[in-house]
């Protein structure tokens, strides 16, 4: 196990660290100050950082600065079986995000559009990976995501006026009329393509008539007039009305694949994706928006988002919840284990997996060991049995290492990413039936030409009708008796 260093981004969106010691700053500054890096305490702490990403590359402790991708490099054997699949490197990216203001409205392209624009603009579009990803709470949280059902946005369109006026008449009344992705996709691309002038109008006049109102604002305008507040007569203040305002409790989580529109709100939370920094932007950012490539490449797919509560592995791990998407790329587990007056802690064994991990430890203290002997090459000092872990502290964890956490009398929380488990339960299926299938090629081959000469053989024989009945008799082994009766 390594002990690893990882950056951290200072976005404007992130939030300020709390120097009076409460629980409303942020906690990427609170587990970087964890992990002994100096807080400035008027910079806004955005995102922690674990993973081999070139843009935010984790080092290893006691290697001089050595990145962990450079000491994968030498050491393939961490990545076990994932290296088939995914190559050189970790295959996730693994982040805790503190959100103050709302990031932007986007989305992350496909494999096959990021390929694209990596090759066209390398300088904008960092990687060639898609980037699907999964946000789990850690606080309450709040975002947007994807396309709202048609009657809601029907709704809109009916009672929000400054809306419609932008959108335009006849993309709005397509919507009403023909509920398809077709006319969806017209009415968003309306919206988010409109001139600025018409927007800021829009905006102005909307925010105007929701201040004056004497009825309970809606949570969505609540919402709106909070957007507009952080990105004055921005286009993604009205897009909102689009998308999903989607709230989550600590522990709850979202997933969201390529190309759907999100942009999250406010709130902490753990995040882990593809290992990719590829975002397409369109509102809510003074950061280059690249809308028409947004708006071409969405899926426009109505519906809220399935939200994941976590679900226990067995009930031998009774502290352990697993959050897996339908991605392959990464699944993420929570291990909360409880403080004992015991003069051994409480322990919770984790099991090895054919793929790396990444741990980090955000409340607590506590140790992780395994008991699998070191390697004779291994590094004693920086290639450990066992680390002390603290609020803060990340380890990497190469493929097939079983380890034990057991937490101090406090007891200790911590997240640990890791390569999704489907993709080695139906890897190990298909690499079996390839390899069943390459040992059994030989045997047909020889079987089939075997055929064939003695086909050619009875032929060059004159014993066709001989080989005929042969054949005959053979395909009838085994059945009951048949008996021919000449009709009268």
């Amino acid at each position: 196990m390594l002990r690893l260093k990882c950056p951290v981004q200072n976005y404007a969106w992130g939030r300020k660290p709390d120097t009076a010691g409460g629980k409303t700053g942020s906690e990427v500054a609170a587990l970087a100050a964890g992990a002994g890096v100096e807080i400035d305490p008027e910079k806004p702490y955005a995102e922690l950082w674990m993973g081999t990403h070139p843009s935010g590359p984790a080092t290893v402790i006691g290697l001089d600065g050595m990145t962990l991708s450079q000491w994968l490099s030498n050491h393939p054997s961490a990545l076990g079986d994932a290296h088939e699949y995914f190559g050189n490197g970790i295959p996730f990216l693994f982040k805790v995000l503190s959100v103050e203001t709302a990031l932007s409205i986007q989305s992350h392209p496909d494999k096959a559009l990021a390929e694209k624009l990596h090759a066209e603009r390398p300088d904008v579009y960092k990687d060639d990976n898609h980037k699907p990803e999964m946000a789990i709470a850690l606080t309450d949280f709040e975002a947007l995501c994807g396309f709202v059902e048609h009657g809601e946005l029907v709704h809109a369109l009916t009672s929000v006026p400054e809306l419609r006026s932008v959108v335009g008449e006849t993309a709005a009344t397509a919507v009403e009329t023909s509920p398809t992705k077709a006319t969806l996709k017209t009415a968003f691309s309306a919206l988010m393509t409109a001139d600025t002038s018409s927007v800021a109008t829009a905006i102005q006049a909307l925010t105007k008539r929701l201040q004056a109102e004497r009825r309970p604002l809606t949570a969505k305008e609540n919402l709106v007039l909070r957007l507009n507040e952080q990105y004055p007569l921005d286009v993604g203040v009205l897009s909102a009305f689009f998308l999903n305002y989607v709230t989550l409790k600590p522990g709850q989580a979202i997933y969201l694949a390529a190309n759907v529109p999100h942009a999250y709100v406010t709130g902490e939370l753990v995040e882990c994706m593809a290992t990719s920094d590829n975002v397409i932007r369109a509102g809510l950012t003074p950061k280059l928006r690249d809308t028409p490539v947004l708006c071409e490449s969405l899926t426009y797919d109505q519906g809220p988002p399935e939200v994941l509560e976590g679900t226990a592995p067995s009930t031998s791990r009774p502290w352990t919840l697993v959050y897996a998407p339908p991605f392959d790329e990464f699944e993420v587990l929570k291990v909360r284990i409880p403080g004992t007056e015991l003069a051994v802690g409480l322990q919770e064994a984790m099991v090895s997996t054919p793929g790396p991990q990444i741990l980090l430890v955000r409340e607590g203290r506590g140790r992780a060991f395994t008991r699998n002997p070191p390697k004779a090459e291994a590094d004693r000092k920086v290639e450990l049995q066992e680390v002390a872990l603290a609020k803060g502290g990340v380890v990497f964890i190469p493929a097939n290492t079983p380890f034990v956490l057991e937490a101090m009398k406090t007891g200790c929380e911590v997240w640990v990413a890791s390569v999704n488990e489907r993709v080695f339960k139906e890897g190990r299926i298909t690499k079996r039936i390839v390899a069943e299938t390459e040992t059994s090629l030989p045997w047909i081959f020889w079987l089939a030409l075997g055929l064939l000469l003695v086909l050619l053989w009875a032929m060059a024989t004159n014993n066709l009708p001989t080989l005929q009945r042969e054949l005959h008799k053979w395909a009838s082994l085994g059945r009951p008796d048949i008996v021919h009766t000449r009709p009268t």
